[in-house]
C-alpha cells in the first residue's frame, strides 16, 4: 500500500478529531484515539504494529502524566473539603482590602486554578463575588470577570492542570521551566483581563440577579473552622517550589565538577523536585489537612481520594489518548514534511516564531469547533510537536510555544463550551451578556498570553 503524502495525513487527523466531536458530539476521549488509530494505519510502517504501537504510545503518555494529574485531582478535592482554598480567598481580601476585592478575587483565582480546575474554583469563589456586591452595591460584572481572567490564565498555562501538562510532555519541556514561564506570561495577561473587566462593568453596568433552579448559595464557614493560611497554601506552594528548584539547581550545576557539593546537592533536588513525588507529598499534606481539620475518620478520607480520584481518570484518558494521536502524527514523518514546506530561499528553516503563530491559530480554530481548552491544546500541541524534527529550530525555548497554544485555547469560548454555561448559570447573566463579556474577556486574555509568548521568545529566547 503507497504511503499517503504527510500533510494529506495531517488533515485526515484533524478532520476526523474536529468532527467527531464537534459534529457526532463524541467523548473526547474516544474521538482522539480513533483519531491515532486511523493516522497510524496511514502512516508508513508494518501493518501488524499500526494499531499495537497507538496502544504503546497511549501507555508512555498515561505514564508521564497520569500519576499528576490523578494528585491533583486530590489536592484539589481536600483543599475545598478542608476550607483551605476558602482561607486564601479570605487572606487575599484582607491583604488588599475591600476597596481592591476584585483584584483580591482575580489573585484567588489565579492561585487556585493552579491544582484545581477552573469551573470548581468558580464555584467556590462566586458567592464571595456576590457578598461583596452586597456589601458595594456596585461592579457585580467586574468581580465575575476578575475571578475569570485570574482562573482561566493558570488553567490554561500553568501544570499540573492537564493541558499544559500534556504540552510540555508533547513539547519536551522540563515542568519547572513550564511552571516558570507560564506564570511570567499568565500575569500580564490576568492584568490585561482586569483592566477590560473594569471597562466591561462599566459598560454594562449588570445588577446582580437571584440565581434560578435549585442552585442555592452555601453559608460561609466561620474563620476558627478554616485551616491557617500558610498551611492552606502549602499544597500549591511546595511542589511549585520544589519543582522549580530543582530545574534552577540543575541548570546551575551543568559544567560543574562531579564531586562538587553543588552536584551532590543537584542529586537531592532532583528527587524532591520529581514532579511525582513533589505532588505525592503536597496530596498528603492536603490529606491530613482534610482529616484533622474535618475529624474525618480513615475510611471518610479514602471515599473522599476515591471519589475525586474517579473523576481524575476520565482526564487521564483524555490526555494520554492526546499523546497517542501526537505519537502518530509524528510516525507520519509531519515534522519533516512541514520543514521542507517552509524552508527559506538559502534552505534554511524559517524563524520558529511562525511556529508559534501556527500552534496557536491551530488552538483557536480547535476550541471554536469543540469547545474545551483542555482538548484544544492536547491536539495543537500534539500536531505542531510532529512538526518540530528538534526544539533547536525554535531558536527560542518550547515553553514559549505551549503558553502561545494555552492563549489560543482560550480564543473563540461561546455556547460549545461548558466555562460559558459555568459563567452565565453562576452569575444569573443572560445569554447574550455572557457573550459580551464572558467571550472578549476570555479571548482578551488569550491574545494578551500569545503576545506576551511573541515578546519573550524575541528578547528572553533562553535557546
Amino acid at each position: 500500500m503507497p504511503s499517503l503524502h504527510p500533510l494529506i495525513i495531517l488533515a485526515v487527523g484533524m478532520t476526523t478529531v474536529i468532527l467527531m466531536i464537534a459534529l457526532l458530539r463524541m467523548n473526547a476521549f474516544i474521538a482522539l484515539i480513533t483519531s491515532a488509530v486511523v493516522v497510524s494505519l496511514l502512516a508508513p510502517g508494518d501493518l501488524s504494529e499500526k494499531i499495537s504501537r497507538v496502544a504503546v504510545a497511549f501507555g508512555s503518555t498515561a505514564g508521564s502524566i497520569g500519576i499528576v494529574i490523578a494528585l491533583a485531582v486530590v489536592i484539589g478535592k481536600c483543599m475545598m473539603d478542608s476550607g483551605a482554598a476558602d482561607r486564601i480567598v479570605r487572606g487575599f481580601l484582607s491583604l488588599l482590602g475591600e476597596k481592591r476585592s476584585s483584584t483580591a478575587l482575580m489573585a484567588s483565582g489565579f492561585v487556585l486554578s493552579i491544582p484545581v480546575f477552573f469551573d470548581t474554583v468558580f464555584y467556590l469563589l462566586v458567592p464571595l463575588a456576590r457578598s461583596m456586591h452586597r456589601r458595594t452595591k456596585k461592579h457585580y460584572l467586574k468581580y465575575a470577570m476578575a475571578i475569570t481572567a485570574g482562573g482561566v490564565i493558570t488553567h490554561c498555562l500553568v501544570p499540573p492542570t492537564p493541558g499544559p501538562l500534556i504540552m510540555a510532555d508533547n513539547l519536551g519541556i522540563d515542568i519547572g521551566a513550564m511552571i516558570m514561564i507560564g506564570v511570567l506570561v499568565a500575569i500580564p495577561a490576568a492584568g490585561v483581563g482586569m483592566f477590560f473587566a473594569g471597562w466591561v462593568d462599566r459598560q454594562m453596568n449588570i445588577q446582580m440577579r437571584p440565581l434560578g433552579g435549585e442552585q442555592s448559595e452555601p453559608e460561609p464557614l466561620e474563620d476558627n473552622q478554616l485551616p491557617g493560611l500558610l498551611v492552606s497554601l502549602l499544597p500549591i506552594v511546595l511542589p511549585v517550589l520544589l519543582v522549580s528548584t530543582n530545574t534552577i539547581v540543575r541548570t546551575i550545576a551543568e559544567g560543574a565538577a562531579e564531586s562538587s557539593g553543588l552536584n551532590r546537592f543537584a542529586g537531592i533536588a532532583a528527587v524532591l523536585g520529581d514532579v511525582n513525588l513533589a505532588m505525592l507529598i503536597s496530596a498528603a499534606i492536603a490529606m491530613l489537612m482534610l482529616k484533622t481539620k474535618r475529624a474525618l475518620t480513615n475510611v471518610q478520607l479514602a471515599k473522599v481520594v476515591e471519589v475525586s480520584l474517579m473523576s481524575g481518570g476520565m482526564i487521564i484518558l483524555i490526555t494520554a489518548a492526546g499523546g497517542a494521536f501526537g505519537a502518530m502524527l509524528k510516525a507520519a514523518q509531519i515534522g519533516p514534511a512541514i520543514e521542507n514546506l517552509f524552508k527559506g530561499d538559502a534552505g534554511r528553516p524559517t524563524n520558529g516564531l511562525m511556529l508559534l503563530g501556527l500552534g496557536a491559530f491551530i488552538a483557536s480554530m480547535i476550541k471554536i469547533a469543540q469547545g474545551s481548552c483542555t482538548v484544544a491544546m492536547i491536539t495543537s500541541s500534539a500536531m505542531i510537536a510532529a512538526m518540530l524534527t528538534s526544539t533547536e529550530m525554535l531558536g527560542y525555548h518550547p515553553a514559549y510555544l505551549a503558553t502561545a497554544i494555552g492563549g489560543g485555547s482560550m480564543i473563540g469560548s461561546w455556547m460549545n463550551d461548558s466555562g460559558f454555561w459555568i459563567f452565565v448559570k453562576m452569575t444569573g447573566l443572560t445569554e447574550a451578556e455572557g457573550l459580551k463579556s464572558w467571550t472578549p474577556l476570555v479571548a482578551i486574555v488569550g491574545f494578551t498570553a500569545i503576545v506576551v509568548s511573541f515578546l519573550l521568545a524575541i528578547i528572553l529566547p533562553m535557546a
